[in-house]
C-alpha cells in the first residue's frame, strides 16, 4: 500500500507541475514584456507601443496551452503513452524557459522591430523591458522540465485514473456467477405445466422423464 500510496504522490506531483507551468506561461504570455518609444520626424511626436510576451515569444503562448493539455493526458494514458507525454512536456519546458530567458541575456530591439512590422527602424527605437514576466516564463519552463522528467524516468509504474472502475464490472460478474440457483418450488412447476398445456404437450410426460 505504501508503494502504490508514493506512485499516487508522484503522479499528483507530475500534474500539478504540468497544470502550474501551463497556467504561468499563458499568465506570462498575456502581459506587456517590452514598452517601446519609436522617434518620428520633426514635428510629430514619439509613438509608443506595449508589446506582450504573445508578440515577443508567441512559443510562451503554445506552450503553456500545451502543458494544460498534457496535464489531462497524464492521467488518461498509461505505460509507454505515459512515457511520451513526458517527453513532450520536458521538450516543451525547455522551449518555454529558453523563449523566457532571450529577453533577459540579448538584446531585444531585433524582436521589437519584426514586432511592429516594417517601416520600424532600430535606429530611433528606444526599449523598456519588464523583466518579470520573462521570468516567469522560465520559472515555468523548468517546473514543466522538472515534472516532465519525473514521468520519464518514473511515470510507467503510475495507477492509472480509471483502474479502479475497471475491476467493479468483474467482481459483478463473479458473484452473480457464484450466487447459488434458487431451488424449484412447486409453483415453478404448476407454472411449466401450464404452460406445457399452450405449447399443445403433455406435462405428465415431461415430468416422467424429469424423473
Amino acid at each position: 500500500m505504501g508503494t502504490v500510496s508514493g506512485q499516487r504522490r508522484e503522479l499528483a506531483a507530475a500534474v500539478a507541475g504540468t497544470a502550474l507551468a501551463g497556467a504561468l506561461a499563458l499568465s506570462a504570455g498575456g502581459q506587456t514584456w517590452v514598452t517601446a518609444t519609436v522617434a518620428r520626424p520633426e514635428p510629430l511626436p514619439p509613438t509608443t507601443a506595449e508589446l506582450g510576451g504573445s508578440s515577443l515569444a508567441p512559443l510562451v503562448s503554445a506552450a503553456g496551452l500545451l502543458l494544460l493539455a498534457a496535464a489531462v493526458a497524464l492521467l488518461a494514458v498509461r505505460g509507454a503513452g505515459r512515457w511520451a507525454v513526458g517527453l513532450l512536456v520536458s521538450v516543451a519546458g525547455g522551449v518555454l524557459a529558453w523563449s523566457g530567458l532571450r529577453p533577459l541575456v540579448t538584446d531585444v530591439d531585433g524582436s521589437v522591430v519584426a514586432a511592429l512590422g516594417p517601416g520600424t527602424r532600430a535606429a530611433g527605437l528606444t526599449t523598456e523591458l519588464s523583466p518579470g514576466w520573462p521570468l516567469l516564463a522560465l520559472v515555468a519552463g523548468v517546473v514543466a522540465v522538472l515534472a516532465g522528467l519525473l514521468t520519464v524516468l518514473r511515470g510507467r509504474g503510475w495507477p492509472g485514473m480509471g483502474r479502479r472502475y475497471e475491476r467493479a464490472p468483474a467482481d459483478g460478474a463473479g458473484d452473480a456467477a457464484a450466487a447459488p440457483a434458487r431451488p424449484r418450488s412447486d409453483e415453478d412447476r404448476a407454472l411449466d405445466a401450464w404452460r406445457a398445456l399452450d405449447r399443445g404437450e403433455d406435462p405428465t410426460e415431461s415430468a416422467t422423464e424429469t424423473r
